[in-house]
């Protein structure tokens, strides 16, 4: 009986430590295949509608981008 209950614990810390390991590469890929918005991209964006934004236009689009991630 102890034995077994020893045998399950072992085995969620073993999945928890492969989980942790395995989402975290997940992520790495994707971050790098979909980076975060940055200001360059703001200003292509931007371009592309036709508008020429001053810096402060973009630092309050990455300032409204930055208040709706948290």
């Amino acid at each position: 009986m102890l034995q077994d209950i020893l045998l399950v614990v072992i085995g969620l810390i073993v999945g928890a430590v492969i989980g942790f390991f395995v989402s975290r590469k997940y992520m790495e890929k994707y971050l790098k295949k979909n980076p975060p918005i940055n200001e360059q991209m703001i200003k292509i964006m931007m371009s592309q509608m036709g508008r020429t934004p001053t810096q402060k236009q973009i630092n309050q689009m990455m300032k409204a981008l930055n208040n709706a991630n948290k």
